[in-house]
């Protein structure tokens, strides 16, 4: 049975643990230098830096579990602008996390929904992510969600830097 519930920061060493696996099966393959890689999920991915994301009152974390077991997250980011938006109504979506094992029971689908109801809630008019060009899985879950294509950003792990495109979607 799958559900879903608001992440604390008792929750920081699940998320941790999710984001470093999930970040590490969705681009693993996508990263050039493999000890720049493990130094990015090292400074990304500890339960010191969970704990700080989880008490910043601008974001809001969800954990998806199946059968009580913890398979992903979702990460809203409020008040966060984009160049790309034309709006001071913006949230981010940054992180729709599920372990790969767990794709296909429409966790990443559920998760965006409770991230739409929340920043509906709070009166946001925008949502906007970015997505590595090459990850092709996650640009059409988001194409299928009917978000848009607005620009592309830059996103670097160690010395290089890697060609991600921002999608946005008006809300409501």
């Amino acid at each position: 049975m799958l559900h879903f519930r608001r992440a604390t920061e008792l929750d920081a060493m699940v998320i941790a643990l999710l984001g470093r696996v999930t970040f590490n099966e969705s681009h693993e393959n996508f990263v050039d230098d493999k000890k720049e890689f493990k130094a990015y999920l090292d400074a990304s991915f500890t339960v010191k830096q969970l704990k700080t994301e989880l008490n910043n009152p601008n974001n809001f974390f969800w954990i998806a579990f199946k059968d009580d077991f913890p398979v992903g997250y979702a990460k809203l980011v409020i008040n966060s602008e984009s160049e790309f938006i034309a709006s001071d109504s913006v949230c981010r979506l940054e992180r729709i996390y599920v372990l790969n094992e767990f794709l296909h029971l429409k966790i990443g689908k559920a998760l965006q929904k409770l991230v739409f109801e929340k920043a509906t809630d709070l009166k946001f008019n925008w949502i906007w992510l970015t997505v590595y060009i090459k990850n092709y899985t996650a640009i059409n879950f988001y194409t299928r969600s009917d978000y848009d294509a607005v620009g592309i950003i830059d996103f670097s792990i160690g010395n290089k830097t890697y060609d991600n495109t921002v999608f946005a979607k008006k809300l409501g």
